[in-house]
């Protein structure tokens, strides 16, 4: 098992009291003196800190107002983060929980909570002083790659899976100046190619192995943990998130620790994470029913939550500690499903991804199945607006109906 304990010790490599640690072996790591993804044996980095800070330290709004808890002052910012805990009564009850809130990263600038890694990965690309960037996507990371790269005056390279990206997202990489490539191949060749890029040097690779990147998605977890305490005197007893990379999985797990390593929460306040699947793409849960420390690649992975369509999670060695460590769980659930929940946000106003719906649709189920009790608080989070998917949104939705040229015959139709 991953060791992911927070260092006790400030160690030579630190920076300002930042540096990079290998989670399997602990090995050390200056921040910014080289380029550097993983450590010298290939086990994934999490950056570290000198100090971590509680709420009250906390000031501003958006992802910045946690510049304690990061590894800069200030980021390329347009800016992100600070988005709605929706009140969700009607789905509430018909689920039967104590209470439901959606947290929706789709009011992110293009979005999606993948603004908010970017806002720091692409300072921490400043900060190196690298000229090209590059990730690997199922639309979303090259959509917010794009948007940032641009703010931020570099060169963007994009690989895309040739025919399995929504065309919301590929519109905004291509307005905002990336070059797309497309791969032919899934997600999973992508991130293979983008790695072997990123070694070589010829372009500082942006995707959520990149250690950096989580430390901006971590700030989904300080504001569900201030806003629902401000709302309600108590933290949430349970987050559930879609799971494709496991990014948001890990980066939420980190944001608790650090804030029991700071005093500001108890262990045992910790939310429990519980991550949904698509049955198609579904290696993290496999990995969970089957009780592995680690995910076995899926080859073939198919489902028209496009955003989840990933057969190997990076994230896995930080994300199922996580899950197990705060007593979670994960499911996997139908594309059917999936659409069902879409159309319930979208009855309460709420419009987002079918990758986003995945988690009221694990709640639905896990509830069924009486692993969520009726007592819970529990948060859904919701990763993409609705219009990064539009011909889903329009399959899932009502058809047009066509009318006469005259307001009696429209009152008639309507009746």
């Amino acid at each position: 098992m991953a060791n992911l304990q927070l260092s006790e010790r400030v160690p030579a490599a630190a920076e300002d009291g930042v540096w990079l640690e290998c989670i399997e072996t602990g090995e050390t790591y200056a921040p910014f003196e080289s380029i550097r993804y993983t450590s010298d044996v290939d086990g994934l980095l999490e950056v570290r800190y000198a100090d971590y800070p509680g709420f009250d330290a906390f000031s501003g709004r958006g992802v910045w107002r946690y510049a304690d808890a990061l590894p800069f002052e200030e980021g390329v910012s347009v800016p992100e983060g600070d988005t709605p805990l929706h009140y969700v009564p009607r789905l509430e009850s018909d689920i039967g929980v104590n209470s439901l809130r959606i947290k929706h990263e789709g009011m992110n600038p293009t979005g999606s909570f993948k603004d908010r890694g970017m806002t720091v990965g692409v300072q921490a690309a400043r900060r190196l002083g690298v000229e090209r960037l590059v990730c690997a996507s199922t639309g979303n990371t090259s959509a917010a790659l794009a948007a940032y790269g641009a703010r931020a005056g570099m060169e963007t390279l994009v690989l895309l899976p040739e025919g399995k990206v929504a065309a919301g997202k590929v519109a905004q990489a291509s307005l905002h100046g990336a070059r797309i490539l497309e791969v032919d191949g899934n997600f999973d060749d992508c991130l293979d190619i983008v790695r072997e890029l990123a070694e070589r040097g010829e372009a500082y690779l942006l995707n959520s192995l990149n250690p950096f990147r989580l430390e901006g998605q971590k700030t989904i977890g300080f504001e569900i943990l201030e806003r629902f305490y401000e709302d309600n005197g108590r933290f949430p007893d349970r987050i559930v998130l879609p799971v494709g990379n496991a990014g948001n999985t890990a980066a939420l797990y980190k944001a608790f620790r650090e804030l029991v390593a700071a005093g500001a929460i108890d262990r045992s306040e910790m939310p429990t994470l519980t991550g949904v699947q698509a049955d198609g793409a579904a290696p993290m849960v496999e990995a969970i029913e089957n009780d592995r420390d680690s995910v076995q690649r899926w080859t073939d992975v198919e489902t028209r939550a496009t955003a989840i369509r990933i057969g190997n999670p990076v994230n896995a060695p930080k994300a199922l500690p996580g899950i197990r460590e705060t007593g979670g769980t994960a499911v996997a659930v139908s594309d059917e499903a999936i659409t069902d929940a879409q159309q319930e946000l979208a009855e309460n106003g709420i419009g987002v991804e079918p990758a986003s719906a995945a988690s009221v649709a694990g709640l639905r189920k896990l509830r069924h199945q009486g692993v969520i009790d009726a007592d819970e608080d529990v948060v859904c989070l919701t990763t993409g607006h609705l219009l990064k998917d539009p011909d889903a949104a329009v399959a899932a939705g009502n058809d047009p109906e066509p009318v006469p040229n005259d307001a009696d015959a429209v009152l008639d139709h309507v009746v």
